[in-house]
């Protein structure tokens, strides 16, 4: 298994190296074909007009996401001629409301989805529910890149999030192409439960699992010494000078975790490395 599908979407003209710098990296990489969707988004809320208004309305909000579209896809075009990796490009329109409908039927035809880190005073809220939409809607694993970029080279020390989740098992078995080119991979887990189905050998049936397909696997298991699981995961991971961070997404609601906070969120928000999710 590889990667021979990588899917970006850019939806303003300030994202456009940021998006394409690391999935033209990661392209090269893998050997793979690019796919690049400009999204223009109508943000108009349904049902805030006067009498008689939305048909004009609408109207002149699609016309307009359109041909932010198009521009988009014409900048995008012009920095891509200028690359060897084979790749193409197209552009559609969506009201926000609509992007998961949209961006998930496309990501559900890729192999890895990467994005740049949704959150910041930069980003727009279409950011996250791109990443969310290829996650859930399309199923697809995504690749968050973090401010400072992709590094050139393969990832070298990995650390992968272990909670005998679903989530956290998908996200390993989406990851195995990179964690087989990893020198270590490193399982962190957090206060395993006393009475759960690892509690005599934490991580034993996944380490077992990842040596079955080459991976040079190792576990560490860590106390919960801060309050958010969030803030030990960043931790070990620099205290492994990891070059990326595997992780299950949402184990909690996506709502919950609107409103109450989650490790997902919080890793989005934070993480300094690249961040490899699945749900």
């Amino acid at each position: 298994m590889s990667y021979k599908t990588i899917l970006s979407f850019i939806s303003r003209e300030a994202a456009i190296e940021t998006t394409l710098a690391p999935a033209i990296t990661m392209t090269r990489r893998e050997d793979a074909h690019l796919e690049l969707s400009c999204l223009g988004i109508d943000h108009t809320q349904t049902g805030y007009f006067y009498a008689g208004a939305p048909a004009m309305v609408y109207q002149e909000t699609l016309e307009r996401a359109q041909k932010e579209a198009e521009a988009l896809e014409e900048k995008v075009r012009a920095r891509m001629s200028r690359e060897d990796v084979r790749w193409s490009v197209d552009s559609s329109v969506a009201q926000l409301g609509g992007i998961a409908a949209l961006t998930g039927l496309r990501a559900r035809f890729a192999d890895l989805v990467v994005q740049p880190r949704p959150y910041g005073d930069e980003h727009t809220p279409e950011d996250e529910a791109i990443i969310e939409s290829a996650l859930f809607e399309g199923e697809t694993p995504v690749l968050v890149v973090p401010n400072s970029g992709l590094p050139a080279d393969r990832p070298r020390r990995v650390v992968v999030a272990w909670n005998q989740s679903s989530e956290a098992l998908s996200a390993v078995r989406k990851a195995l192409p990179i964690l087989r080119e990893a020198e270590i991979v490193n399982v962190a887990i957090i206060d395993p439960p006393s009475h759960g189905p690892e509690r005599s050998d934490p991580g034993g049936m996944l380490t077992q699992m990842l040596s079955r397909h080459g991976v040079r696997a190792e576990v560490s298991v860590l106390a919960r010494t801060m309050p958010r699981i969030s803030d030990v995961l960043l931790r070990h991971v620099s205290d492994q000078s990891a070059d990326m961070l595997v992780m299950g997404a949402y184990g909690h609601s996506r709502f919950r975790e609107a409103i109450m906070g989650g490790a997902t969120r919080d890793m989005l928000e934070q993480t300094e490395v690249p961040l490899f999710m699945a749900h």
